[in-house]
Formats: C-alpha cells, sequence, structure tokens
C-alpha cells in the first residue's frame, strides 16, 4: 500500500463580533484537504493527515519513520511551523531541522509535493519563506521572496503544455479556471506541464534520488472554485501526480 504524509490544510479562525456597544468572540477551527485525501485513499493509498499545529509534536521523529512514506505532501503551512517549535523558539533549544529532514528523504529517493495557498511557497507577506529553506534549491519551480499570491477572481484560465505527461493522468487540456495561485518562476531542468497567467501550474522535477512536484493553486476553496473541485479530471489528477511524484 502506498502511503501519504499530509503536512498543513487547516486552520483556525478568531473572529470579534462588534454589535454596538458590545463585542463578542468566537473561534472555529477547520480541516481542509478532505477532496484530496478522499481521491488518493480510493486509489489505494494511505493518508496521514498532520494539520498545522501538529506538526511540532507529530512529525517523524526519525529519516527511518519519514522514509516509511512514498510521498510527503506540505499544503498551506508555512516554513516557521516547521522550524520555530516551542522548545527553540521559547527556550533557545537545538533540535533537528524538520525541513533538512524531507530534503535528505527526497535526496535519498523520496517524493515531495507541494501544493499553493496562502502559506506555501513565499505565500501572504512572504511568510511562507520557503525559498530560504532547505527545501527552496529541490522544488521543480523558484519560489519568489516576495509576496507571491496571485488574486484572480475574474478567473484565471489554465495552459496545459504536456497533456500526454503521466503526471496529468490524461485529464485533457479543458480545465476549469482557478481563482489565484502562487507565482514562482520556471527552473532549469525541470519541467512546466501546465501553467495558468504564463506562471507555473504544475511542474515535476527530480532532486538526487528523488522526485519533486508543485501545484502551485489550492487543492480546495478557495482559490479552486466549485467547477474545479466537482471537475471529472480532479481526481485523476492528483492520484496521477502523487504518483508520479512517488515514482511510480
Amino acid at each position: 500500500m502506498k502511503k501519504a504524509l499530509l503536512l498543513g490544510e487547516s486552520w483556525t479562525t478568531h473572529m470579534i463580533h462588534q454589535k454596538g456597544f458590545d463585542s463578542f468572540t468566537t473561534t472555529e477551527y477547520v480541516e481542509g484537504g478532505q477532496e484530496f485525501r478522499a481521491a488518493l485513499e480510493g486509489d489505494g493509498w494511505q493518508v496521514t493527515h498532520l494539520p498545522a499545529h501538529t506538526i511540532e509534536t507529530h512529525f517523524p521523529s526519525s529519516a527511518a519513520e519519514l522514509a516509511a512514506y512514498d510521498l510527503v505532501v506540505i499544503s498551506d503551512v508555512g516554513a516557521n511551523t516547521f522550524l520555530l517549535s516551542r522548545a527553540v523558539f521559547g527556550r533557545s533549544e537545538r533540535e533537528p531541522n524538520k525541513l533538512a529532514r524531507i530534503r535528505d528523504y527526497v535526496l535519498g529517493g523520496g517524493g515531495l509535493l507541494m501544493v499553493g495557498g496562502y502559506l506555501s511557497f513565499s505565500g501572504i507577506d512572504a511568510k511562507a519563506n520557503y525559498a530560504n529553506s532547505p527545501l527552496g534549491d529541490i522544488l521543480p519551480v523558484e519560489v519568489l521572496e516576495t509576496d507571491d499570491r496571485a488574486e484572480h477572481p475574474e478567473g484565471a484560465p489554465v495552459l496545459v503544455e504536456a497533456p500526454d505527461h503521466h503526471a496529468l493522468g490524461g485529464v485533457g487540456s479543458e480545465w476549469p479556471s482557478l481563482l489565484g495561485y502562487n507565482r514562482t518562476r520556471d527552473r532549469a531542468g525541470a519541467q512546466v506541464l501546465a501553467r495558468v497567467q504564463d506562471d507555473p501550474l504544475v511542474a515535476v522535477g527530480t532532486a538526487g534520488e528523488g522526485r519533486t512536484g508543485v501545484f502551485t493553486s489550492d487543492m480546495s476553496p478557495h482559490w479552486a472554485p466549485p467547477p474545479f473541485m466537482e471537475w471529472s479530471g480532479y481526481v485523476p489528477l492528483w492520484r496521477a501526480l502523487a504518483s508520479w511524484v512517488a515514482g511510480d
């Protein structure tokens, strides 16, 4: 059975409701990526999801434990979550670099897929900051060092450049438009399979003995609107991309 480790895809929203003189607060916790998980699990994958707040305590504690996975997926969680644990940030204690462990896992033959979002690649206000992380040089695109969000409320069309590549699953060249994505640059030696607004949308490449891939828009709303989520190509695309990056 193929095994994937999904990192991120969760958030907490804390809202202030002001009603005249008075106010009150509400807090909501949400986990995303259910459709992505279902797509892989329907193809025989075992998917372990570590929401953002559990990465500190539940991330694989050794290289051997990480190597048990065929694929690592990072979606919408920034580099700081991996680098700044309470031990490091609060008590100035040393500990292994989780992102360096992922890099070494890929170089040794593992697969890494990064999916877009407000805290992927460079992210909002450049807070995701993967360009300067141990993953910056192994992704199949070059990550910017400024806020990289491209918002397209009017819809941004997708141009498929390599419809026959195995990583696209034979879904054809007619894809629904997206509402936004993370801007990146082409990387020499990698292959861009699909573009949005002339920027990479799907790109794949190799790093050491392993493979890497990116999908620079969301796996779910808001950048992935209902027509994309309901598209007949959604499931086969994710299955094929995950399998290719995992080395199938």
